[in-house]
């Protein structure tokens, strides 16, 4: 358990020192605290390898808002915030704030590669897609880009926001980060979770982190397809939201999405 210096939560880790030298890897679930395909897939890998499989340290974080995850509250920490909205922190906010800018000065500061696992929340639905970073130094997105791309999932987006995000932030500071989405409404499945371990699995080895070889389970059976514009529309009213379609369906141009 890794202890916090601003309160008594402490972040459950697994510490995976390879036999060969290589590089660090941070993999992370729970930064959203409701995202349990996220926590699951960390967790069941850090039980899955072994020190004889890896080339480098990884360090993996099972959950990292363990204080949103303990009040069982949903995208935000006790004090209302939403962690992956608030980096690079700060040293003397709240809770939320705090716990960001440890990440950035304790773990960030150590780390070659980040991969950070998330799925919808419960009110969230999606298919599955992977981000990359696209707002930071041209080698670190062109490395992210890689990243991504050996990840078995329909679209990857480059993202071009530089800050607020862990990943997003962790690319501003020349690692190269990819955020896995998949899953939805605030459940998990065995499957789900086998799929992201697949996804982390794959991307490890595209980097050379990962020594084993891929059974015929983890082979990736297609490249994501560069989702050029990825656009994010809010309501300009408030209202319930009555959708038409389900994530992951095809609409056509006039075709209604739903009612507000």
């Amino acid at each position: 358990f890794l202890k916090l210096p601003f309160t008594e939560d402490e972040l459950p880790v697994t510490l995976i020192y390879g036999r060969e030298e290589g590089p660090t890897v941070l993999v992370d679930g729970g930064i959203h605290n409701a995202e349990y395909v996220g926590i699951e897939c960390v967790t069941g890998l850090a039980k899955q390898l072994q020190p004889e499989d890896i080339k480098g340290i990884l360090i993996m974080i099972h959950i990292v808002n363990v204080n949103g995850f303990q009040a069982r509250t949903v995208s935000v920490s006790e004090d209302g915030k939403n962690l992956n909205r608030v980096f690079p922190g700060n040293e003397n906010g709240t809770y939320t704030d705090k716990l960001a800018y440890f990440m950035e000065k304790e773990i960030f500061s150590k780390v070659d590669y980040y991969i950070d696992v998330h799925n919808g929340d419960w009110f969230e639905d999606l298919t599955p897609f992977i981000y990359c970073v696209g707002n930071a130094p041209a080698e670190t997105v062109a490395e992210a880009e890689r990243m991504a791309q050996a990840a078995d999932m329909p679209f990857y987006v480059k993202s071009q926001s530089g800050k607020g995000g862990a990943y997003n932030y962790a690319g501003s500071l020349g690692i190269p980060s990819v955020l896995i989405e998949r899953g939805c409404n605030g459940m998990w499945s065995e499957e789900e979770v086998a799929a992201s371990q697949k996804d982390v699995k794959n991307i490890l080895r595209r980097i050379d982190v990962l020594k084993t070889k891929p059974t015929l389970s983890e082979m990736q059976m297609r490249v994501p397809r560069h989702m050029h514009h990825a656009h994010y529309i809010d309501s300009e009213k408030a209202g319930c939201w009555f959708p038409k379609k389900k994530a992951g369906q095809v609409a056509r141009a006039g075709e209604l999405l739903g009612e507000l």
